[in-house]
């Protein structure tokens, strides 16, 4: 009897699915499509977008299948694919702006006053958000976000940690910041 398909690691579903099988790719897409979705969104892509890049990268990794070599995790493989392919749409869609800087958008807090880094996110200019979300959500490299976004090297790394920053910022709960104003014992 074979192995059931949840109970394979994503190298032997990769190399399985490069040989032409669509079940154990589906399989993959299953385990790793949500996880794409999810950094495309905090990459900034608009909700209707999100599913068609999404889509886009595991074809392309159903196609380039052969290629993956189990050197690093399927989720962050196919992540990369999913975030050149989005790179690719916003400078094809002329919709990056380089030095935008949006208001500051105090962040979202749930009922167990933890934040919520999407929300944080958005309070970021679009480079910064766009360069942290590779660099941290799709695992890339400085030099080669500067290479895919087209931007000299020590403009990723200024918009990275500014963009950190300003989530550390963001994100510290309520009460880690200090407080407004003295306080008298007495």
């Amino acid at each position: 009897m074979t192995q059931p398909l949840i109970d394979r690691h994503d190298v032997e579903l990769a190399a399985l699915a490069a040989a032409g099988g669509r079940r154990e790719f589906g399989e993959l897409v299953r385990r790793h499509g949500s996880a794409v979705r999810g950094l495309l969104r905090r990459m900034g892509a608009q909700a209707s977008l999100v599913d068609d890049i999404a889509q886009d990268a595991f074809i392309q990794a159903f196609e380039r299948c052969a290629e993956f070599r189990g050197e690093g995790t399927f989720a962050a493989w196919v992540k990369r694919i999913a975030a050149r392919l989005y790179i690719k749409r916003v400078a094809k869609e002329a919709r990056y702006i380089a030095e935008v800087e949006q208001e500051d958008v105090a962040p979202a807090a749930d009922q167990a006053g933890l934040m919520d880094l999407d929300e944080a996110l958005k309070g970021l200019s679009e480079p910064e958000r766009l360069c942290v979300s590779l660099c941290h959500g799709a695992g890339m490299a400085h030099p080669e976000i500067a290479a895919a976004l087209n931007l000299p090297l020590g403009t990723v790394k200024s918009h990275v940690k500014r963009g950190l920053d300003k989530l550390r910022a963001r994100l510290q709960p309520q009460s880690a910041q200090p407080l407004g104003g003295t306080q008298h014992v007495g």
